[in-house]
């Protein structure tokens, strides 16, 4: 199979997915269940995502100077500091270890 064959396939699928959502009963994503479900998941995949930018590098697991910055963003978003400063707080945490050799 080509690349291209792959990229359209999975182009219809994507495509017939989103039109079964169309056909799925208002009524049934009304109940407060589905509704749960959809905010956990969406929190669940931005957890993920992040995890895998964090520790991943091709196929290995690395902790590097990218951990701590998280966790320094983490603390900082915790005690509720404005967003520009969780940025910059990670990004200086991340820079100084990389500086004293802790890097990738």
């Amino acid at each position: 199979m080509t690349l291209w064959t792959a990229v359209l396939a999975a182009s219809v699928v994507c495509l017939a997915l989103k039109a079964t959502g169309y056909l799925v009963p208002a009524h049934w994503l009304d109940a407060p269940r589905p509704a749960r479900i959809a905010d956990l998941l969406t929190v669940a995949l931005l957890a993920a995502l992040v995890v895998v930018q964090t520790l991943g590098a091709g196929q290995a697991v690395v902790v590097d100077a990218r951990l701590p910055a998280v966790g320094v963003a983490a603390v900082l978003l915790w005690v509720r500091a404005p967003f520009l400063v969780v940025v910059v707080g990670a990004a200086v945490t991340a820079a100084l270890l990389r500086v004293c050799g802790w890097a990738s």
